[in-house]
């Protein structure tokens, strides 16, 4: 059972970090709700820091001197949930040999932070709505109610209000949780991110290695990490950097390995898995069609739009209301299509 309690002095809770527009919206959004004693659901993709979210909502909260208790519902059998959420008797099953909590009364007067809350059967999301509803659970193989007083957060990568639809989760249990609904943004929508946290990463996994200095990354590494769309989010992007500054031989990162099953050592000027070479500093016209035609599609797709985004912005002098009229933009779109792609433009001139 994973429990969170108040750090010892001088120590500190692992804290996402990021300066990124969408980074920045999601943890005002978590502050503003955290001291609120309702339920709270973080949705986002595999990877992107939902738990570590989770911690620190807590942690803001009235709640902060009391237990944290995690529970991965996707980590158990569907047979198992029940008995961990809510504890079992004596003699409830084979095996049972004393009475055990459940992470509820574990979790009594804190937060119970319920990740992957997907996976939780039908049969024990009516107990788990009694719970969150009434405040009082049953243990497994017993009749006594037990009160408890439990602030719940949960988490999921998956659909629910799709899952709610199709009959394969509770409606009722879903407008009870989402009290608030948080999206972690995933790092692709994470503009200038990638930079801070792969320098963070490094600079931890030099200490780790007891290296005296981090080794700092070559521009073609840079641009290979932020032209790269990290379907694994943070949590790949850490892999990638402590990857590579373990395999470092010297004080300047010059290759990069995303995908470890691929080879040995691929540098960023060979290709990253399923990407061209990344663009550095390319010219606001880039190349012509042709070369576009022998790329993956939506690869092919986002460097057309840089390219055009580019040729607006050389065209108009940067000005970005009147590079979003050239391109038939609204300039919402305009700043939203900017924010993805910054990184892999020219600098301005002039």
């Amino acid at each position: 059972m994973k429990t969170f309690h108040r750090p010892p002095p001088g120590e500190s809770l692992p804290e996402a970090l990021g300066e990124s527009e969408a980074f920045l919206a999601f943890q005002e959004r978590l502050a503003r709700v955290a001291p609120v004693q309702r339920p709270v659901l973080i949705v986002g993709e595999r990877g992107t820091g939902k738990e570590l979210a989770a911690i620190r909502l807590h942690f803001l909260s009235g709640r902060w001197q009391r237990p944290l208790v995690t529970l991965n519902c996707a980590a158990l059998s569907p047979g198992l949930i029940e008995s961990e959420l809510f504890g079992y008797e004596r003699g409830a099953f084979t095996g049972a040999a004393e009475r055990r909590i459940g992470r509820f009364e574990a979790a009594n007067g804190g937060t119970l932070f319920l990740d992957e809350i997907g996976n939780v059967p039908l049969e024990v999301q009516e107990k788990l709505l009694r719970a969150v509803e009434y405040r009082v659970i049953e243990r497994v193989g017993g009749a006594e109610p037990v009160r408890v007083d439990v602030r719940i957060v949960a988490a999921t990568h998956a659909d629910l209000p799709a899952m709610a639809a199709a009959g394969a989760f509770r409606r009722d249990l879903l407008d009870r949780l989402s009290f608030e609904v948080l999206r972690l943004p995933p790092l692709r929508e994470r503009a200038g991110d990638v930079s801070l946290l792969a320098e963070h990463f490094a600079r931890a996994m030099a200490a780790e290695l007891g290296r005296p200095e981090p080794p700092r990354f070559s521009a073609e590494a840079l641009a290979a990490l932020r032209s790269y769309p990290f379907p694994g989010n943070v949590r790949e992007l850490k892999n990638v950097v402590e990857r590579a500054v373990y395999r470092a031989a010297g004080p300047v990162i010059r290759e990069l390995v995303f995908d470890p099953f691929g080879g040995e050592g691929k540098a960023p000027e060979a290709k990253a898995p399923g990407k061209a070479a990344p663009p550095v500093a390319p010219s606001p016209a880039g190349g012509g069609m042709a070369d576009l035609l022998d790329r993956p599609l939506p690869e092919a797709v986002t460097e057309l739009k840089r390219r055009m985004l580019a040729r607006a912005l050389a065209a108009c002098r940067w000005n970005q209301r009147r590079a979003a009229a050239r391109l038939g933009l609204g300039y919402d779109s305009f700043r939203s299509l900017y924010r993805r792609l910054r990184d892999a433009l020219p600098p301005p001139v002039g």
